[in-house]
Order: structure tokens, then C-alpha cells, then sequence
């Protein structure tokens, strides 16, 4: 029997869905498969193998000690993993981040669109010993889906995950070398080579189409406009959905994506390891850098517990290793409470604010260190509030104004978090918004809603349109008189528009365009969020920051026959493939050679490379 897979690969939790593939694709309009999560078997604890519906997305590097006493614990076991001399992912690795935080690898999603190193180089865990063997954010990315592809093949022998019709979520705000190291990494780990990624904004959307087949119509119109907050352990991914009337029906658009933002519950329990570090220094307990990392995860668990509706208790011991043989059991301890914990998180994270209040902007420091690029401002409300400000109007009868939100992500668990945020956005808008979906699916929605949507895809549902969540420019050198210690003046040109459909292309209009070939070069991209308007071929002389965005220069060399050639004139064609990933074709005005720019981050040999050519 086949099935609609859908895979959560989250910054902090993983999670697989999976629903049958109707035999007869004459599905009602209003029909919704049954849906389960595959339990994932993994080490727990000491001699301990369970199978949660869940895999923490940490990866742990053993000791060359341990490895011995792994293999055969997981050996033992009747599920099948994979050896844990490359690492050991889930329950084992997040407990493991507390004590051998120098071993553990963290957020590995969020160091895949990390451009300040190369993002094939093997960094991680970030800053860590030299004893330990790195890995790269790819090979750890690989690593947590192997996982997840043993544990479908422990539970499913005679339906191999190759021929399943598989989605992979990924941030909406991916930029394309992301989309296609994620790519990579999965169709190392056995996924199938036509698996579809879909942006997991959407995929919270699909499950709550998924919920309400029915409903879902009466609750949202023509005109309506919903906005999706994900905000997950690392990252807070922002999502506009509008619904237009299309033949009598529904339909739904996705009209704009956040930028990524590098702020969520891992922010939040840093921010509580930092007032635990606090108690802990007034009680004579001077931390070290790893203690202090180890204090990090430790605050998780306090957080989660605290927040839980389910809890009564009013505060929560934090503990870690300590330093010394005269210390008691070999920790150090302090308590955190309820009170403080939700104060801190709310006035730090999810503050009141005007609708006109931005992200404060702080002066950086001249030297830095080279970890995550962590959003300087935390205040969630505050990107909220910008992310709408170009998008939706707060006219009582403008036809955008905000109507329905959709909450999304483990955050979003904590009551006092979710109304907080209700609070802020009402007050935006001349009417309250309507809260859609329920809070029990907030760690599943994604996963469930990538298995709906790949059900629907086949038995022609409902869909969400959306194609590529920017535009693409490229940047081009204007002729001219060489000037002293100025550059010539660039001119952006879109090649692609925003909202640009998965395996279509467009030929873009304009005058003849000079490729250099033959020697190294540097070609230019920028991306926009915010000038949905551009049509292929628009051309800008000027533009601010905030409105288009470099990616990582390109530096390679296009390959000519002809030794004496130096550039080549050709015209633009743009294609956006079934993966959603973007492709710029250069075809020879006076030949037939074309060459095919693809960002897939696949050279290593160029430090600043985030695609590759290739001549046809």
C-alpha cells in the first residue's frame, strides 16, 4: 500500500506523518485521510530504547570509549539504527547536551543558511574541542533523516520510503542554497529523488485544512487574509495567506514569507540559563563556558515544565555538573519559578507594542565571533508588527486587514505566550482577529500537514498556491568610463517573480545581456520579500537594503571552447523546479551554448560559492 509521508524536520524536534494513498483517486471534495505519526525508535537512557512519536534533533559524537557499549545496546534492540559511530540523534543526544555539551550538535537546520561559513565545512559542534571529529550542518541534516528513514523501514519492511510519496518541510524563509543542501542531505539518507519540499507555514495550514474540511469554508471567505506565527525552538517563520473567490469556490494564495529569524524557545531558554546563572554566581558558582552551555539545555526542560498548563508546581530545580570534588553528588543546582520564568519571557520576547514599532537595531561589535546570526532585537511582537506593516492595512474597511490567525510551533504551548501574542496583534487592528485551529497538534501540525497535503496533491484537494516566497535579481555592470576608486554602477534586473509556480519557467524580456567565459568571474543575486510586483525583466537603478537582499557573491568560471573568448552575449530564461529551486539559464544569442546557474552550494573549492554552472 502506498503512502503520503510527511516529514518535520524542525530545529528541535522531528516528526514523521503518514497517511494510505486512495487506491481510487475519486476522493469527496470534503474528504481527509486518517492520519498517524510513526512512533521512531532511539536510545533514551542506559540500556533504554523507546519509540516516542518524536526525535529530538540533536546528534551526539561519542567517545571512541562509548561507541563499543552503543553499538551493542542498539544492536539488542529489534529497531534498526544507524551506527552510532557517526553520531547518535534524539532523546540520548538532547539529555547528552547538558553534560557533554561540547559533543552534542545543536540546531543543525539553522547552520544551513548560516553564510558567514561554508556551509559544507565541518564546523560542528560549534566551537568545540579539538578532540572531537566535526561534522558539517549537511552531514548532521543526513544523519537525523537516516533516523527518521530506519525507523519508517523498522515499522513499514514492505513499503520502502523510495517509492512513497514524501514531503519535506522546510522554513519558508529558506533561501535556495538551504533548499538544496536540505536536498542533498536527504536523498543521501534514502529519501526518494521526486520528494517535494513545502514550507512548513504551509504545512500548519494544510493541517488545519486537514481538521476542518468542512468547517474551514465558513470560517474563512473571500477577502480573508491569515496570518501564520511558527515560532518553533530556533526559529520564528512568519507566513500571509490570502483567500480569494475562484469558480464559485475558495481559493487559497500564499501572498508573502518573513525574513528568517534566528529567535525562539532556544533564545528563551538561553535567557533563563543567564537568570540561573545569575543565582548560581551569588551562591559562589563561578561557571565555566561549558557549564554555562550545559545550564543552556538544562533551563529547556525547566521552561517546557513551567509553562505546561498541565503543571501545578510553582518553581523547577536546574541542575548541572559541577566542578570539584567537594561538591555533593557532583552538581550545582538552583530553582527557577513560575512567576519570573513567564515575566521574563513575555516582556523579553512577546512585549506590547504599536504597530509602528520596529526591531531596535543595536551597534554591533567590530570583532564577533562566528556563531549563529541570532536576531539582536528578541521581541517576537516587534517582527511581527514590521512583517504586517508592508502586507496588511489597519483600516477598518480596507479589503487586506488582517481577519483570521493561525498559531503554530512548540512556544505556542504556554497559554500565557499565546494570549499574549493575541493581545498585541488585536490591538493593531480595528477588529479582533479570529483564532484558528487547536493547541493540541502545535508539535505535530507540521508533519501531519505535509502528509495531508501530498494526500491531496493526489487526489486533487485543496491547495495552497504560492511558488517562490521572493523575486530574483541579477546584478548587472553598467558600461562606462573607468573612475578612480568608485565601481562602476550596478543595475538589479529580476529574473524571476515573486510567487513564481514550481516547475514553470519565463523567458526574461530585455536587451542583450554580456556573460564573461573563460576566466574567473563574479556574478551577483539578490532576493526580495517585499517587491511583489517586479515582472522578469524589471530594472532597477537604485534600491534600499531592506528592499532587496545579496546572497552570497558567486565566483566561478563559465567554460568557453574558445580560448580567446572573453564574454559572450546571451539572454535570460529563469526556471524554478519541482523542489523549488531556482535556476538561471544564459543562452548564447548567436549559438546554441547555454550555461545553467544553479544554487546548490555544491563547490568547495570557492569559498564564496553558493551555486554552480554547468555548459550545455
Amino acid at each position: 500500500m502506498p503512502y503520503s509521508i510527511g516529514i518535520d524536520l524542525g530545529t528541535t524536534n522531528c516528526v514523521v506523518a503518514y497517511a494510505a494513498l486512495p487506491e481510487d483517486e475519486t476522493v469527496p471534495r470534503d474528504a481527509s485521510p486518517e492520519t498517524q505519526l510513526l512512533p521512531i525508535p532511539q536510545i533514551v537512557g542506559p540500556g533504554q530504547i523507546d519509540s516516542p512519536s518524536s526525535l529530538p534533533s540533536f546528534v551526539y559524537l561519542p567517545r571512541e570509549g562509548e561507541v563499543g557499549s552503543l553499538r551493542v545496546q542498539v544492536e539488542g534492540s529489534s529497531a534498526v539504527f544507524p551506527a552510532p559511530e557517526h553520531g547518535v540523534a534524539g532523546r540520548f543526544a538532547r539529555d547528552q547536551a547538558a553534560e557533554n555539551a561540547q559533543r552534542t550538535v545543536v540546531a543543525a537546520k539553522s547552520w544551513l543558511c548560516h553564510t558567514d561559513i561554508g556551509r559544507n565545512d565541518a564546523v560542528l559542534p560549534w566551537q568545540s574541542t579539538a578532540e572531537v571529529s566535526l561534522k558539517s550542518a549537511v552531514e548532521c541534516t543526513e544523519r537525523l533523516l537516516t533516523h527518521l528513514a530506519a525507523a519508517w523501514h523498522a515499522s513499514h519492511p514492505t513499503a520502502p520510503l523510495r517509492d512513497q510519496r514524501v514531503t519535506l518541510t522546510v522554513p519558508a524563509s529558506f533561501d535556495p542554497a538551504a533548499r538544496d543542501l536540505t536536498r542533498q542531505a536527504a536523498l543521501a539518507a534514502g529519501l526518494p529523488v521526486d520528494f517535494v519540499l513545502l514550507e512548513e507555514p504551509q504545512a500548519a495550514v494544510y493541517c488545519y485544512l486537514a481538521s476542518n474540511t468542512r468547517e474551514w469554508r465558513t470560517s474563512l471567505h473571500a477577502g480573508s487574509r491569515l496570518l501564520v506565527v511558527d515560532v518553533g525552538g530556533g526559529t520564528t517563520d512568519l507566513t500571509l495567506v490570502g483567500v480569494d473567490e475562484e469558480e464559485g469556490g475558495l481559493a487559497l494564495d500564499r501572498i508573502a514569507v518573513g525574513n528568517h529569524l534566528l529567535v525562539g524557545g532556544d533564545n528563551m531558554d538561553l535567557a533563563l540559563a543567564h537568570q540561573a546563572a545569575a543565582k548560581l554566581t551569588e551562591a559562589g558558582h563561578a561557571l565555566d563556558a561549558w557549564q554555562s552551555v550545559a545550564l543552556w539545555h538544562a533551563c529547556r526542560d525547566a521552561k517546557e515544565r513551567l509553562l505546561s498548563s498541565a503543571s501545578d508546581s510553582d518553581s523547577h530545580p536546574v541542575s548541572i555538573l559541577g566542578r570539584g570534588s567537594s561538591l555533593i553528588g557532583g552538581t550545582i543546582s538552583t530553582e527557577l519559578r513560575r512567576e519570573e520564568v513567564s515575566e521574563l519571557l513575555l516582556e523579553g520576547f512577546f512585549p506590547p507594542c504599536a504597530a509602528g514599532d520596529r526591531p531596535e537595531e543595536r551597534v554591533a561589535s567590530g570583532f564577533q565571533d562566528i556563531g549563529l546570526p541570532y536576531e539582536s532585537d528578541p521581541a517576537i511582537t516587534k517582527q511581527v508588527a514590521a512583517f504586517l506593516s508592508g502586507h496588511v492595512s489597519q483600516s477598518a474597511d480596507a479589503s487586506s486587514a488582517l481577519t483570521h490567525v493561525l498559531f503554530n510551533g512548540g512556544v505556542f504551548r504556554s497559554a500565557t505566550l499565546r494570549e499574549r501574542m493575541c493581545d498585541v496583534i488585536a490591538s493593531w487592528l480595528p477588529e479582533q482577529p479570529e483564532i484558528l485551529g487547536s493547541t493540541e497538534d502545535l508539535d505535530t501540525a507540521v508533519a501531519v500537514g505535509a502528509a495531508y497535503y501530498g494526500w491531496s496533491k493526489q487526489t486533487g484537494g485543496i491547495r495552497i498556491r504560492g511558488g517562490t516566497a521572493r523575486s530574483f535579481y541579477v546584478g548587472i555592470e553598467t558600461a562606462g568610463l573607468a573612475i578612480p576608486g568608485a565601481p562602476r554602477p550596478l543595475r538589479a534586473v529580476c529574473v524571476a517573480a515573486q510567487g513564481m509556480e514550481e516547475g514553470s519557467e519565463t523567458d526574461v524580456p530585455g536587451g542583450q545581456v554580456a556573460v564573461m567565459v573563460g576566466r574567473p568571474a563574479r556574478f551577483r543575486f539578490f532576493g526580495s520579500t517585499t517587491r511583489s510586483n517586479d515582472e522578469p525583466g524589471t530594472a532597477l537603478d537604485r534600491w534600499t537594503e531592506t528592499e532587496l537582499q545579496e546572497s552570497e557573491p558567486i565566483e566561478l568560471t563559465l567554460t568557453s571552447d574558445d580560448e580567446q573568448e572573453r564574454v559572450v552575449p546571451v539572454r535570460f530564461r529563469s526556471c524554478v523546479t519541482e523542489l523549488g529551486m531556482f535556476e538561471l539559464w544564459c543562452h548564447a544569442i548567436h549559438d546554441d551554448r547555454q550555461w545553467k546557474m544553479e544554487f546548490n552550494a555544491r563547490e568547495p573549492s570557492a569559498d564564496t560559492a553558493s551555486a554552480t554552472a554547468d555548459a550545455t
